[in-house]
């Protein structure tokens, strides 16, 4: 095959494998391994070798390596230095002794590990000490617990893998050194990293920030994008130059970018080029599998799937007891942690390229590694289930948990429901108490929730996604529900289920980021849905319409037709008498219409009157609670509508509701 020929082969088997991940929810890069083991050379052998892809892929390490640096920050490793420092370190730590032992004891015992020193042992223990970083994280963000116990405890470890990559990429290439000179080479190299490190975070900075003033000041979105190329690859060969790994120079260089102000800016730059060639080095990886040997090792391959994970999650599992955490947040955080890594891929091919793993061995680790990081998700989805059977304790902690909700809402009537008290939900709590309404919020980051209750503010730790909280929150009582979480379209989802299969007659508001699922939020049952970015733009066009003389009240009768088109609830508004008549004839208008107490009409379904050119927008009984405003509710003396239409239209509802026999009847 030609250059072109194979270049378009990889890149055809990128984009098919990245959408069939992304049709069943799974991560691309496990997409990118799996079109490597179709095309490579045990497979349907389109592509003979990896070594071409290869090399052009090692550069997603070195870019992945980048990010990870230019993501590395002081105050956030200080924020959760227990987790990282402590829980982390001792995960790492304890994993790779305690398989490094168990790797040569199988050595020693057995024949078909024999052969394999502690040089080898090492490194398959450091591979197995990663967990994935991209798979866990996006988990946690749609069930909204980065910020839960278990979630900052996982988020710890993983920064502390990501962290712990960085000598273990001078390590392992050391380790491929003559047993006679491993002493000496690690020395070496131990050395020149030390050295390399100080030199570069003591005059880096300061060089690099002038230089990349001075690149920005050109204007020229090519030139810096050319530097950010150049810096990364410069320092990367730099650090190989000094005989340590590529990686190494490309995490000094983001951590050195990362103390400048133009972070933000180059994150964006270089996300293209680390993105695709990450998969291409996935892709190169997946071509090293062969699925001959691993059906042929079906045994092995399953028992390197199960040992390792349960491993994994029991010793996570103790570290987290240990260090004081309850047994069911210690579980979580196990089954979080328990898979494979896509650092392991990255230390299994280097210590493959140093001759520390046969292809014998690679073939059926690598496949467990695949099918651990696939089960993941399941994982999680019964992690609460697996909990609850494992642990007695935590279905009494979760029982109390529920009682402190119920307690709090035990007296609510007709009170707001907040999901998620962040920034969004707080502003929305101030305008409540503003305006004498109840309130409960649920959220599930405890020190939030501890320093709103010290304020005297109503607020309780839960999980809006789980019904049983819903319901110890007074659901069925509540006057609505608002969901403040931005990123999370499934958890909104999942809450707005529970809402309409429990208490659809609470309307529930949606918040999102925009409006790419408002037709499956409207679908599912979604009162309203606001979408944050529409409401920013209508506010910056206000703001200019203003500022370019149109007049005021023009400004507001332009936004309040943009929002009429979005927003259901907000068509129509109450007449007043200094409303311009002439202008707001044809414009939709809201009408309270009261049944009087001798109304004769009582039991009356509402689809027995002409109501066709109206529609009901709130129905509120005598005792003041809502009812569902649906054509077979029945009316009763003493009830309020709120009606929505035209003038003409509405004065002809309110005459027929007031009249009271409904015209069938008569």
């Amino acid at each position: 095959m030609t250059g072109l020929e194979i270049t378009l082969l990889y890149l055809l088997a990128a984009v098919l494998g990245v959408v069939a991940c992304r049709f069943l929810k799974l991560p691309p890069m496990l997409g990118y391994l799996a079109v490597g083991v179709l095309i490579g050379p045990n497979a349907l052998a389109l592509a003979q070798s990896a070594g071409s892809v290869r090399h052009l892929g090692e550069f997603g390490v070195v870019f992945l390596m980048f990010v990870i640096g230019l993501e590395f920050n002081l105050p956030k490793l200080w924020a959760i230095r227990s987790h990282v420092f402590g829980l982390g370190f001792l995960q790492v730590a304890a994993t790779m002794v305690l398989a490094s032992a168990v790797v040569l004891a199988l050595a020693a015992f057995t024949t078909s590990w024999s052969g394999l020193n502690w040089k080898t042992a090492l490194a398959l223990a450091s591979a197995l000490a990663m967990s994935s970083t991209a798979i866990v994280v996006k988990l946690l963000s749609e069930r909204l617990e980065l910020e839960s116990e278990h979630g900052k405890r996982v988020m710890g470890v993983l920064l502390f893998q990501d962290l712990a990559v960085v000598p273990l990429l001078v390590l392992i290439p050391a380790l491929g050194s003559p047993s006679s000179d491993l002493a000496t080479a690690l020395g070496v190299a131990a050395l020149k990293a030390t050295l390399l490190v100080v030199i570069l975070l003591k005059g880096g900075p300061f060089v690099l920030r002038h230089w990349l003033r001075l690149v920005a000041k050109r204007q020229s979105e090519e030139l810096f994008v050319l530097n950010l190329l150049l810096l990364t690859l410069g320092l990367a060969w730099l650090t190989e130059l000094a005989g340590l790994s590529l990686a190494l120079g490309a995490f000094i260089a983001g951590m050195l970018i990362a103390e400048t102000e133009f972070k933000h800016q180059v994150e964006a730059d270089i996300r293209p080029f680390h993105d695709v060639l990450l998969g291409l080095f996935f892709i190169s990886v997946g071509m090293l599998l062969d699925w001959h040997a691993v059906v042929d090792q079906w045994g092995l391959v399953l028992a390197l799937l199960v040992l390792p994970t349960l491993f994994k999650a029991a010793l996570v599992t103790m570290l987290a007891r240990g260090l004081g955490a309850s047994p069911g947040i210690s579980l979580r955080t196990g089954l979080y942690l328990a898979q494979a890594g896509e650092f392991g891929f990255v230390l299994l091919a280097l210590a493959q390229d140093s001759a520390l793993v046969t292809p014998a061995l690679l073939n059926p680790i690598l496949a467990s590694m695949v099918l651990s990081m696939l089960a993941t998700p399941l994982v999680v989805m019964y992690s609460n289930r697996i909990v609850l059977r494992l642990v007695a304790s935590e279905w009494l902690l979760q029982s109390l948990q529920l009682t402190t909700i119920a307690r709090r809402s035990m007296d609510a009537r007709e009170h707001v429901l907040i999901c998620g008290f962040g920034r969004c939900g707080q502003n929305l709590a101030r305008i409540l108490e503003s305006e004498k309404i109840p309130y409960l919020a649920l959220d599930l980051d405890p020190d939030r929730v501890q320093q709103a209750v010290q304020a005297g503010l109503s607020v309780v730790y839960g999980d809006c996604a789980r019904l049983q909280s819903l319901v110890a929150a007074g659901l069925s009582r509540a006057s609505a529900v608002v969901v403040t979480y931005l990123d999370a379209p499934e958890a909104s989802l999942k809450v707005l289920r529970h809402v309409q299969s429990h208490a659809p007659q609470v309307p529930v508001i949606i918040r999102t980021q925009d409006d790419q699922h408002l037709d499956r939020f409207r679908a599912a049952g979604a009162t309203e849905v606001v979408p944050e970015s529409i409401e920013g733009s209508l506010m910056l066009a206000s703001h200019a319409l203003a500022l370019v003389g149109v007049p005021m009240r023009r400004v507001i009768r332009i936004v309040q037709d943009q929002r009429d088109a979005r927003y259901g609830l907000l068509r129509g508004y109450f007449h007043g008498a200094d409303d311009d008549t002439a202008l707001e004839t044809h414009q939709e208008r809201l009408l309270t219409v009261a049944l009087p107490s001798h109304w004769n009409g009582s039991g009356v379904p509402m689809d027995s009157f002409a109501l066709d050119d109206v529609s009901v927008v709130t129905l509120r009984r005598g005792d003041g609670s809502h009812a569902d405003c649906t054509g077979q509710t029945a009316l009763f003396p003493g009830d309020t509508l709120v009606l929505r239409g035209l003038p003409d239209a509405l004065a002809r509802a309110e005459q027929t509701l007031v009249r009271g026999a409904a015209p069938a009847a008569a």
